[in-house]
Order: structure tokens, then C-alpha cells, then sequence
């Protein structure tokens, strides 16, 4: 996907969903972006920090950069997930179980919602844990074939994946900076420092 390697040159603040050709009349109509340049446009806007991986190796490499930049290397991390915690065995983690022991928390997610550039997760991440009780630095590990259009595809696609058992505690991830106590609309969530890495699969 080139798209992601125009996410690391100029910033821009445009979270708009549509863009408007000028060449265009006006009573045409809009041209929709592509799912993931939606979903990166939004996930900026809501503060996140995005990293795209063509390989494994490129995301070790990136996880490494993001501890090093924080200054994690020595903090512990929580990892609930057991898998997650075997595919990371070559970075030197000191993983604990204690959520008030660690710096930050490594997670996958279940789905990439596009429309608003949020994170879709459930218990398979975050067990029955409310997003509050976690530290506030997460580092979400994803791939490109996790993008769905809107909550709705994606809580079809947790049940599709999912026909045995559904998992509970389901939630998004929408906040990724801290937010202005004069801003009602974000007033009581939950608000995580938050890195994405994004690992190309398609």
C-alpha cells in the first residue's frame, strides 16, 4: 500500500472523509477516499501515533524505536495476550501480570473502524478490564486486513470469527490524546497515549 508511505511525509490536520476534486462541477459527486486513507485521516485526527510495517522485522524494529523514544526499555509492560507475548519473544520485555506495575500495554485489536479512526476491541485483548483500569500508554498491534467501514461490520465480523463463543467487554478505543475537560462530547472516556502498528498483509 504507497498510501502509508505518505503518512511520514507533511502532517495534515484534515479529518475530512471526502475530498472535493476542483477539476470537479460542484453538482457531482464526492469522491470517497479508500478505506484506509479514511481510517489513517481520522486515526491522526484523534491523536493516534500510526507506524506502517511491510514486514515483521520492520515491526520489531518499530516496537524497539517506541521504547526507546519513551524511555520503556527498563518499565514493565502488560500483556494479556499469550500469543501477542510469543510473536514480541525477540524484543526484551519485562512483562507483568500487575496493571499498576506497568508503564504501558501491548495489545492487539480486533478491528480498524474507518469512519471515526477508532480500535475495536474485546475481551479477547483486554479480558473483563475497563479501559480506565489499563495504564495509559498502549501500543496496538494490527494488520491491514482488520479495516471494516463502521462499528457495525466490525461487531458482524467479531461474531463471524467468533461462532463458538462471542467475546464480551466489547469496546472501541476512540481518544488517543488528552482531552479538554471543557469538551463534553469526550467528557468521561478514557484517553490513551497510543501508538498503532500497522503491519501490511494484503
Amino acid at each position: 500500500m504507497s498510501l502509508f508511505r505518505k503518512i511520514f511525509g507533511p502532517k495534515s490536520d484534515d479529518s475530512q472523509e471526502y475530498i472535493q476534486n476542483e477539476q470537479r462541477s460542484k453538482y457531482m459527486p464526492e469522491i470517497k477516499l479508500p478505506i484506509d486513507e479514511r481510517f489513517t485521516i481520522n486515526f491522526k485526527a484523534n491523536g493516534g501515533k500510526f507506524l506502517y510495517c511491510e514486514d515483521l522485522d520492520e515491526v520489531d524494529q518499530n516496537l524497539n524505536s517506541i521504547l526507546q523514544e519513551n524511555d520503556w526499555k527498563q518499565k514493565k509492560v502488560l500483556i494479556l495476550d499469550n500469543q501477542l507475548a510469543e510473536k514480541f519473544k525477540a524484543i526484551d520485555f519485562e512483562i507483568s501480570k500487575n496493571i499498576s506495575d506497568c508503564t504501558y500495554f501491548l495489545t492487539a485489536c480486533e478491528f480498524l473502524i474507518s469512519n471515526d479512526g477508532s480500535l475495536l476491541i474485546s475481551s479477547n485483548q483486554i479480558a473483563q478490564k475497563r479501559l480506565k483500569e489499563l495504564p495509559s500508554n498502549f501500543i496496538i498491534f494490527a494488520t491491514t486486513s482488520q479495516f471494516v467501514e463502521t462499528i457495525s461490520e466490525g461487531l458482524k465480523g467479531i461474531k463471524n470469527k467468533n461462532r463458538k463463543e462471542i467475546p464480551t467487554n466489547i469496546t472501541t478505543i476512540k481518544h488517543f490524546k488528552t482531552c479538554d475537560d471543557k469538551d463534553f462530547l469526550s467528557y468521561g472516556s478514557s484517553s490513551k497515549n497510543l501508538y498503532l502498528l500497522l503491519l501490511e498483509d494484503l
